[in-house]
């Protein structure tokens, strides 16, 4: 026996289907409506302080123009900008690598991921007491930073610059301990970041990162013997969200108003060329 056709009219579960199509249409609305609303809200970004303000200046104005508003925020250091944005208090954050995000949501049991690639910082090797990689000599003093992110990835130029190997059981952030073949007898000095900057005139050579090289007044031209290369490389910057905004409708306009010609312009300019914009 075929089942009796419904009328329009007939109760479903105690609601008409023309009730249904009301409430539905009147769900939609409320949708789109609360949607309009989250979209109009300025989307909280957490930097660096220092250059990259006058960078995110410029973003800002990108973005303005599409009619999306950034509220950044700044930080004088990075730990708290995951931290802020993992408990809600930020949209996206702008300063980091691929291997320092991983270390922070392990840290902090966040699930923050990238959404889209800003620059690339590629560390130096520099010296002000010899003039090329040859010229350095047996039992030199190489300073690197102290921070296991980039204490790892100083030792991996060290490695490929052939002035020391690196045990291949050390995994992807090693230490001097890590070190398995030092033919030139090299003393690896772990150093703060800031502390290694400076300190260059006392060491032989040192591997800075490129944002304290620059603010310590070290040459990034004359005096560097040797740069990362971008390919292939991990440490590209990114925009970072946390994962569950990954395909919010705010975070593609926020990418694209970074990757801008007049944003790579002014990154080049804001850094005397010390770092590379890292999109196509």
């Amino acid at each position: 026996m075929r089942n009796r056709p419904v009328s329009q009219t007939q109760p479903i579960s105690g609601i008409s289907l023309g009730r249904r199509k009301l409430l539905t249409l009147l769900a939609a609305t409320s949708l789109i409506g609360a949607s309009a609303k989250a979209q109009s809200k300025p989307v909280r970004v957490g930097i660096l302080s220092g250059e990259d303000e006058d960078i995110w200046r410029i973003v800002q104005e990108n973005a303005r123009a599409t009619g999306l508003t950034i509220e950044v925020v700044t930080f004088s250091e990075g730990n708290p900008i995951n931290a802020a944005l993992a408990a809600g208090d930020l949209d996206a954050n702008a300063f980091q690598h691929g291997p320092y995000l991983q270390a922070q949501n392990t840290a902090l049991g966040s699930h923050i991921v990238p959404v889209g690639n800003t620059y690339f910082a590629p560390i130096g090797f520099y010296s002000k007491k010899w003039k090329t990689l040859s010229t350095i000599p047996d039992d030199a003093t190489i300073g690197v930073p102290a921070d296991p992110t980039n204490e790892g990835r100083a030792l991996k130029l060290l490695q490929s610059l052939g002035l020391l190997k690196i045990s291949p059981d050390a995994g992807e952030m090693p230490t001097a301990l890590d070190i398995s073949d030092n033919p030139k007898n090299l003393t690896i000095k772990e150093l703060d970041d800031p502390v290694l900057a400076r300190s260059l005139p006392d060491l032989d050579a040192g591997v800075v990162i490129t944002e304290w090289a620059y603010k310590a007044g070290i040459d990034l031209k004359s005096e560097r013997l040797a740069r990362e290369s971008m390919d292939n490389n991990p440490y590209i910057n990114f925009i970072a969200v946390n994962e569950p905004y990954a395909h919010a409708t705010w975070v593609q306009p926020l990418v694209s108003a970074f990757q801008k010609p007049n944003v790579r312009a002014k990154l080049l300019e804001a850094y005397h060329g010390a770092i590379i914009p890292a999109w196509t």
